[in-house]
């Protein structure tokens, strides 16, 4: 009778933990089907490119809860001059690597990101985004432009090939950049994105970027 009553608590217990592992799985599988919302605001007629990862995107995007508090604008931040990152990198938020994945310069976006892709059961800035909190963007693209990370690009920017970059190589390849963005940038938005490319990038302050600091990546704030 007792082997019979432990043998019973045995199934029991099995039968348990399958409940529990197909929960477990369940729960995993709902997180996983978690996605990006994305409305197209506005779609340029003219879209020769689209984005991908890798690629150098300049934007700018509003940040806001699902109450409608704003939590972020790009607009306020560095004198009003829009975003540069490499998409795809993790210098943003999942999310919006997701979002503006496939976008053309000139193209608008709303978009509705799941905590899962956001800042999940943590929140952010000290409650500003509170924990489990979906986030809802409007973003602005303004340039599509082959990505800075690349052996090629580096090649490209190093003039005299001594494997690291100085200021007024990466000033040269911004400058042509800019014109074949075909929007006109005065001198101190093209002084500022320079200034901001040292600032993340030249990590022993040496006023140079070396071939192993050109390859790491920053996690942006947002």
């Amino acid at each position: 009778t007792e082997v019979m009553h432990f043998s019973f608590k045995c199934v029991l217990f099995l039968q348990a933990l399958s409940l529990f592992s197909f929960l477990v799985q369940g729960q995993k599988l709902e997180e996983s089907m978690e996605e990006v919302k994305i409305e197209v605001l506005h779609l340029p007629e003219n879209c020769s490119s689209k984005s991908k990862k890798g690629d150098l995107l300049n934007a700018h995007y509003d940040g806001y809860l699902t109450n409608g508090t704003k939590f972020y604008c790009s607009r306020t931040q560095n004198e009003g001059h829009p975003k540069w990152f490499v998409l795809g990198v993790g210098q943003v938020i999942k999310g919006l690597d997701i979002a503006m994945t496939g976008m053309c310069s000139g193209e608008k976006r709303k978009v509705t990101i799941p905590p899962s892709l956001a800042y999940g059961k943590q929140g952010y800035a000290q409650g500003l985004i509170p924990p489990d909190a979906t986030l809802i963007f409007e973003i602005e693209l303004y340039a599509v432009t082959k990505g800075p990370r690349s052996i090629e690009t580096f090649k490209q920017i190093d003039v005299d090939n001594d494997k690291k970059l100085s200021k007024t190589e990466i000033n040269y390849y911004l400058k042509k950049e800019f014109e074949r963005d075909d929007k006109p940038r005065d001198q101190s938005y093209h002084d500022s994105v320079l200034e901001d490319i040292f600032k993340k990038n030249d990590h022993d302050g040496d006023g140079f970027i070396s071939s192993k600091e050109y390859n790491v990546y920053q996690h942006d704030e947002l």
